[in-house]
């Protein structure tokens, strides 16, 4: 005696494929939703070692640390250091005259920094950052 056959439907998973589209579609919206941050422009100047440095007035140095602001020496609060910062660059006519040269302690917290770069910025300036460098001299 012969027994009828049945037919055996096979079929593809279909719930993976819909896994693995919701997936692809999360990976290109997190991909294409990525945007660089920007901070605050500067633009730095290069360091010139030319005889023009001569005729250039002495840079006005801003000494930042965690608890005060230095200029030229002078410890300040925020509030009078963007009042002198604003006098002492107004007397400055050329561009090359209103550098201002800033130190940073390490453990300086950055919006302090940006509140004291941004006075500078206010007041005419042009903010430049002294960093440690290495130079060798070879004797003969």
């Amino acid at each position: 005696m012969k027994l009828p056959r049945r037919q055996l439907l096979v079929d593809p998973p279909a719930a993976s494929s819909s896994d693995i589209a919701f997936i692809l579609i999360i990976f290109f919206l997190v991909c294409a939703s990525v945007q660089p941050e920007t901070g605050l422009a500067q633009a730095l100047p290069r360091t010139e070692e030319k005889e023009e440095r001569k005729q250039q007035s002495k840079n006005l140095e801003v000494s930042i640390t965690p608890s005060s602001i230095v200029l030229n020496g002078n410890p300040l609060q925020l509030e009078e250091f963007h009042e002198r910062i604003t006098a002492a660059l107004q007397t400055r006519k050329r561009a090359e005259d209103k550098v201002v040269v800033v130190k940073s302690a390490a453990t300086t917290q950055y919006d302090h920094w940006i509140r004291v770069s941004q006075a500078i910025d206010q007041a005419g300036g042009t903010v430049t950052l002294e960093m440690q460098s290495e130079r060798t001299i070879t004797v003969d």
